[in-house]
């Protein structure tokens, strides 16, 4: 069944899916977020070195990238809302098991359970702006998506911070227990699709899924010999889908250059906002002396203007095509790495003000880009493929924050980079800022080789 005979034409149902999409993705970034600032109450509850404490964030990122590609590819042979609604359920069973969690063992199998369930969140949601509804609204319900995750993760630190200040961190795994209200309507409003007769190439997802925790596992922690054990289960993958009738992931579909681009772009882009939010806290904290919840309030407005702009955004793809919102978002990004190079450590109002070009960046590549992906795939290839992007997009998180964590550490500012740098004390974090606005141009770069002004190659995004 095609796309446009399986999209919902009932405005009602497309409002109550749009509303339904968005709360599930808000809660299912709220549930990654919240976590980061209660790493150091988690230590210090089961008396762990930071080296321990860090697999609640470590282990929940890799099932959780690994999880967004499987739900992608099941989708191509299980109807969304039986997905969805298992990916809810048994994202719930973590949450319980992880606020009545009596040891450290029991708290990671809780995040374990919460990443399995909650990946489904972004896979299906981004599959279903695309599969239920007309090619004339995506854009503006991929808007909606890419505005929602901006403003969970300005609300996230904050939310986060007073809920395990004010009643533990435990009470951080009820907030999402709200998302299985919204089972039911899933249910209710997503149609009922057959039984697709299509073969689960099980020895691909597990190839494909030791090779990318082996190499997650290995950023992150800097676990050397997971370094050659992940290009060897990837070799072993790439050998494998060559050779099997129904592969994990048709090489046809890494084949196509349009897609393949489009992926590296979005991996450069989104790498350097997960690498922004990663990197600002330190900063504010190192610098300016600031607290968790004023961290939190300086990010705040950066959040809520992506998130009021994101869906004008995605109204814009609609109306003028993604690509030239891709470079529009591309551009705010770029300039807002490169003021916050130049006035870091300036007062915390200015890095504020900075950082709302930078959130309204986001909001406008994420929603731009996600529909530059959708158009290169075939209707058979859409879940898949946007599995896919989901797992890139998640694994550009941990790459760009383990990266800086590293550069971080060295603790060199040497030269300044910037000639117009204000503070000479700020070295280090104002190169590291120009580091992300390189490879922002990158991303550009390769979007405008693969999709050029004029020539077949540039009607895919139209």
């Amino acid at each position: 069944m095609s796309a446009e005979a399986r999209a919902l034409r009932d405005e009602a149902a497309q409002l109550r899916l749009t509303l339904l999409l968005g709360l599930t993705i808000f809660f299912s970034v709220l549930n990654g977020v919240m976590f980061n600032v209660a790493v150091p109450d988690i230590a210090a509850q089961f008396d762990l070195l930071p080296s321990g404490v860090s697999w609640v964030v470590t282990a929940y990122i890799s099932l959780f990238a690994l999880g967004s590609v499987t739900y992608g590819k099941l989708a191509d042979r299980y109807p969304v809302r039986n997905l969805i609604t298992l990916g809810l359920a048994v994202l719930n069973v973590g949450s319980l098991t992880g606020f009545f969690s009596v040891n450290y063992p029991m708290l990671i199998a809780a995040r374990l359970l919460q990443a399995s369930g909650g990946a489904s969140i972004p896979a299906l949601a981004m599959l279903a702006a695309t599969r239920y509804f007309p090619p004339e609204m995506r854009g503006r319900v991929l808007g909606i998506i890419a505005a929602t995750v901006a403003l969970a993760m300005g609300v996230g630190p904050i939310l986060g911070g007073f809920i395990a200040k004010t009643f533990g961190w435990r009470y951080l795994f009820l907030i999402t227990l709200l998302t299985v209200l919204c089972i039911p309507h899933f249910r209710r409003i997503l149609p009922r699709e057959p039984l697709c007769p299509v073969a689960f190439d099980v020895r691909g997802l597990l190839l494909l899924g030791g090779a990318v925790v082996s190499l997650l596992v290995f950023v992150t922690q800097t676990v050397w010999w997971l370094l050659p054990v992940g290009a060897l289960l990837l070799a072993g993958f790439a050998v494998h889908i060559r050779r099997n009738a129904s592969p994990f992931v048709p090489p046809a579909l890494l084949a196509n250059r349009a897609y393949r681009n489009t992926l590296l772009a979005s991996f450069l882009a989104m790498g350097t906002v997960f690498g922004m939010t990663f990197m600002t806290p330190i900063m504010l904290a190192s610098l300016n002396q600031l607290d968790p919840q004023q961290i939190g309030l300086v990010l705040f407005p950066g959040a809520m203007s992506g998130a009021l702009l994101g869906r004008f955004g995605g109204k814009l793809v609609d109306s003028r095509g993604s690509r030239p919102v891709v470079y529009g978002g591309l551009a705010l990004l770029a300039v807002g790495f490169v003021s916050l190079s130049t006035v870091a450590g300036m007062a915390p109002m200015v890095i504020a003000l900075i950082l709302v070009i930078c959130y309204i960046g986001f909001a406008f590549s994420q929603a731009s880009l996600t529909h530059t992906i959708t158009a290169t795939l075939s209707p058979e290839q859409m879940g898949i493929g946007m599995g896919i992007y989901n797992l890139l997009f998640f694994m550009s998180g941990g790459f760009a924050s383990a990266l800086l964590g590293r550069l971080l550490d060295f603790r060199v500012s040497a030269l300044s980079l910037n000639p117009f740098m204000m503070r000479a004390a700020a070295a280090l974090y104002g190169n590291l800022f120009l580091l992300l606005f390189a490879a922002v141009v990158c991303a550009a770069v390769t979007i405008r080789v693969t999709f050029p002004p004029h020539g077949r190659a540039a009607r895919h995004t139209s």
